[in-house]
């Protein structure tokens, strides 16, 4: 079992900065992939940005070159820093662990989620 605490959202205006943190409880996170999902509202969820254990990583085209995922395994901690941010990337920003990579294999997320964390874009 992994829990997870996101942090770091806010209100932030067009082309600014942020930094989403999740924190996990647990053991074992280094055998996790961990990764960014995103909800708007009327929108499903989409992946953001992930990070396998063995550092790979992957980001939906339309963050790449704004957004870098990043681990602290010894912090068991897992950031999202976001730049040049737009209206657009307005939504609830949730964390989600995958344990040895064993759902991403078939492109669906991890069985572990945390509870959201919302990043409002204003224009």
């Amino acid at each position: 079992q992994v829990q997870l605490v996101e942090s770091g959202g806010g209100l932030v205006q067009s082309g600014g900065s942020l930094r989403l943190s999740c924190a996990a409880s647990g053991r074992l996170f280094s055998l996790f992939l961990m990764g960014w999902y995103r909800q708007a509202p009327g929108k499903q969820r989409e992946l953001v940005a992930s990070m396998s254990n063995g550092g790979s990583t992957t980001y939906a085209d339309s963050v790449k070159g704004r957004f870098t995922i990043a681990r602290d395994n010894a912090a068991s901690t897992v950031y999202l820093q976001m730049n040049s941010l737009k209206p657009e990337d307005t939504a609830l920003y949730y964390c989600n662990a995958d344990y040895l990579s064993r759902r991403s294999i078939s492109g669906a997320p991890g069985d572990y989620w945390g509870q959201g964390t919302q990043v409002t874009v204003s224009s």
